[in-house]
């Protein structure tokens, strides 16, 4: 363990009977604020900016340049304050928020930073990322549905080659008509639900045993006894998807 600063961030000590305290601890104070909830401003920007807010955080990419930019490795974490840029030391483990990808990084035991959640789309959220760009997601995709017929087909599909788990339903206002309603899909019209209540505020969340898909496949909402003649359903689909690689 280092004698003048702390062993995982860096942060110096303060020296028996030292002169001028100050400049230590604020100085402690200022990596603190890089490195302790870490939100950095982008990880794809070549060229050090000519005029960084102070505070502001970049990680580093391979072409880097700039006066102190250029000498530093890909990866490096580098943040700005006071006219000058300093380098931070986040080891392994180390969580940072990406701004302008909106997603969740964290750096590996080689000093890679991987991703962790892409909350880019607020409706989808990416829980792994492969080298090459390949993802797996999770979804919800929904929808209003006003009822008429026999049946109504949302326009929201379940994707082909996405894995589903649950189709919920709220019935946001009282469907008439019909005296009940069925949730499912071609071939299968009470999949995620068989009798379903037609009051506004009824609900219901059809779990099912994980099922893969191989074509788009819309929801059918259908009239039990008489064909809609009014009301509507809020229809939420629960889905996991698989994004290839990259060539």
């Amino acid at each position: 363990m280092s004698d003048d600063a702390t062993p995982r961030l860096g942060l110096p000590y303060v020296a028996a009977g030292q002169a001028q305290k100050h400049v230590t601890v604020n100085e402690a104070f200022a990596r603190l604020d890089g490195l302790v909830q870490t939100a950095v401003a982008s990880r794809t920007i070549a060229a050090q900016p000519a005029e960084p807010e102070d505070g502001v955080l970049y990680i580093l990419p391979e072409d880097a340049t700039g006066d102190a930019w250029g000498g530093e490795a890909a990866g490096s974490l580098m943040r700005f304050e006071a006219g000058g840029w300093e380098r931070a030391a986040p080891g392994a483990g180390h969580i940072a928020w990406i701004s302008d990808e909106g997603r969740l990084l964290v750096r590996d035991d080689a000093g890679d930073w991987r991703g962790l959640l892409d909350l880019s789309n607020p409706e989808s959220l990416v829980v792994a990322t492969s080298e090459h760009g390949a993802k797996t997601r999770f979804s919800v995709l929904e929808e209003d549905v006003v009822l008429s017929g026999p049946f109504v087909a949302t326009t929201i599909v379940i994707p082909s080659r996405a894995i589903a788990f649950s189709v919920g339903t709220r019935t946001l206002t009282t469907i008439t008509g019909a005296t009940s309603y069925d949730c499912g899909i071609a071939g299968a019209p009470s999949k995620f639900g068989g009798s379903l209540g037609v009051s506004a505020g009824s609900t219901n969340q059809g779990v099912i045993g994980p099922q893969a898909f191989y074509a788009d496949t819309p929801v059918l909402v259908s009239a039990s006894g008489p064909d809609f003649t009014g009301g509507t359903v809020r229809v939420a689909i629960h889905i996991v998807q698989f994004d290839l690689p990259a060539a």
